[in-house]
C-alpha cells in the first residue's frame, strides 16, 4: 500500500494522464515523490508530512463548518476544499477552539 500509477490518479481525478506526469515530476523536483517511468509513484517522507498537514487542515475545517451548522456533510466537504488552501494557521486554531468548545 502507499503507492499509486499515475494512470490510476489521472483516472481517479477525472483529469489527462500528461497532467499527472507533469506534476509528478515537479512533486519529484519539489523532493516529496519518488517515481521511475511505467512504475509507482510513492511519497517521500517530506511528502508524506506535507499530505499529513493537508489531510489535518482539512478535517479541522470540516469540523468547524460542521460546528456552526452545516447540515450536509458533502457540502462541509465540499466548501472545505476551497477555504483550507487559503486559511491562516491562526484561522485554523480559532477554528479548533470552535470545536473543542462544549456545545
Amino acid at each position: 500500500m502507499g503507492e499509486a500509477r499515475a494512470v490510476d490518479i489521472a483516472q481517479r481525478l477525472g483529469v489527462a494522464h500528461p497532467t499527472v506526469v507533469k506534476t509528478i515530476a515537479r512533486l519529484r523536483r519539489e523532493g516529496l515523490v519518488s517515481s521511475q517511468p511505467y512504475r509507482a509513484i510513492f511519497l517521500t517522507e517530506k511528502g508524506k508530512e506535507l499530505a499529513a498537514r493537508s489531510r489535518w487542515r482539512h478535517e479541522v475545517v470540516v469540523g468547524f463548518l460542521r460546528a456552526i451548522g452545516i447540515s450536509e456533510e458533502e457540502t462541509a466537504e465540499r466548501d472545505a476544499e476551497g477555504i483550507e488552501h487559503h486559511v491562516s494557521d491562526e484561522t485554523l486554531a480559532a477554528f479548533e477552539r470552535v470545536i473543542a468548545a462544549p456545545r
